[in-house]
């Protein structure tokens, strides 16, 4: 008789979940109407289209190139990250309103590409092109 009452003491204590799955269910609820307001701010990149010809003023800017192995190369020679904003203000010395383009490989880390980006706006520059190699 003793087993009995155990049993029927046992299978009486049962916790009920609803309560838990509403409030579940409200914090779901909450965190997705919340979730929508939130904007992260983020830099607007514009690429060119692909089928576009290349624009006969980019002869006249200064290319940065980005390498796959995150070398840096301006002029036809290797460039260190730190001598990139004075070669900038060099060239800009012979040419103020040339503008920066920014060649990057595919591979390229984007650490490098933007301290690259910010070398070139802190060097006074008017105007920062992206280009990929296709």
């Amino acid at each position: 008789m003793r087993k009995i009452a155990k049993q029927q003491e046992q299978d009486g204590a049962e916790i009920d979940l609803t309560p838990m799955l509403d409030v579940v269910f409200i914090m779901l609820i909450f965190f997705i109407v919340v979730a929508s307001f939130i904007k992260e701010a983020g830099v607007e990149v514009n690429r060119p289209d692909t089928n576009q010809p290349d624009n006969p003023e980019d002869s006249t800017s200064i290319v940065v190139e980005v390498a796959a192995d995150n070398q840096i190369w301006m002029e036809n020679r290797r460039v260190d990250i730190r001598a990139v904003r004075a070669n900038i203000q060099r060239l800009l010395a012979e040419d103020p309103e040339a503008p920066v383009t920014i060649k990057v490989e595919k591979g390229a880390e984007a650490g490098i590409v933007i301290d690259v980006a910010d070398a070139a706006r802190e060097s006074g520059v008017g105007a920062v092109n992206w280009a990929s190699d296709r």
